[in-house]
């Protein structure tokens, strides 16, 4: 598939492990094609909807907490799996990913190709860095998120 792509970071750098999202899209400049849009968003719902439109591939790169998982377990999940997460859960902001891709459905407003790529989170106190196990998952999501615009463009 080819067409306008579009790489969404999601977070707050000043919040610990949800800077992930944002660093990730940083370590994407240079890396992937020219006219690959690169953005970071807070996660609100309609300025989410606004980042994506007209895309054919939006690629979220998203830091996320859930009950089962260890912090830096990476996670590539479709739209239907990111929507599948309770309130709260997927995201580390006030409205989920979830609320974002159920309001985009309800809009009609999916992008065609929507691939989430997704860390667990170990702490998201304000003015705390990256932790360690994050930092260290931080390679590994940079790639998968870099894959993703490849496939997308060939």
């Amino acid at each position: 598939m080819s067409g306008r792509v579009v790489v969404v970071g999601v977070g707050n750098p000043l919040r610990g492990d949800d800077g992930a999202g944002p660093e990730v899209v940083e370590a994407l400049r240079g890396r992937v094609p020219d006219d690959t849009v690169l953005v970071v968003s807070d996660g609100e719902p309609a300025r989410m909807l606004d980042l994506w439109r007209g895309a054919d591939t939006v690629v979220v790169v998203e830091a996320l907490h859930t009950r089962s998982a260890r912090a830096g377990e990476l996670h590539t999940l479709t739209p239907d799996e990111a929507g599948g997460h309770a309130r709260g859960t997927a995201s580390t902001h006030a409205f989920g990913l979830g609320e974002c891709l159920a309001l985009a459905e309800a809009l009609d407003q999916l992008p065609p190709r929507l691939v989430v790529h997704a860390v667990e989170v170990a702490d998201v106190e304000l003015g705390a860095g990256l932790s360690e196990a994050v930092r260290t998952a931080l390679p590994e999501l940079i790639d998968r998120a870099a894959t993703s615009v490849r496939q997308a463009s060939d």
